[in-house]
C-alpha cells in the first residue's frame, strides 16, 4: 500500500498541469476583465510550483510501501 503523500503527490502534479496550461491559455488569450497584478502571471507561478512539489513528493514516495 503506497503511503498517502504519494497520493498527494499526485493531485499536486495533476492540479498543478491544469493551472499552467489555464496561465499558459491566459498569455495567448487574455481576459477582458483584468486584475491589478494579472501582469505576474500568477496562475503560471502556482501551476509550475504545485507541479514541482507534486514530481518531488511522488519521487520520494513512489518505493516506500506501508503496512
Amino acid at each position: 500500500m503506497k503511503p498517502i503523500w504519494f497520493f498527494v503527490g499526485l493531485l499536486l502534479t495533476v492540479l498543478g498541469l491544469v493551472i499552467l496550461a489555464t496561465g499558459v491559455y491566459y498569455i495567448f488569450d487574455p481576459a477582458h476583465n483584468r486584475t491589478v497584478l494579472s501582469g505576474l502571471h500568477p496562475s503560471i507561478w502556482w501551476g509550475g510550483i504545485m507541479l514541482i512539489s507534486g514530481i518531488i513528493f511522488i519521487l520520494t514516495n513512489k518505493n516506500k510501501i506501508v503496512e
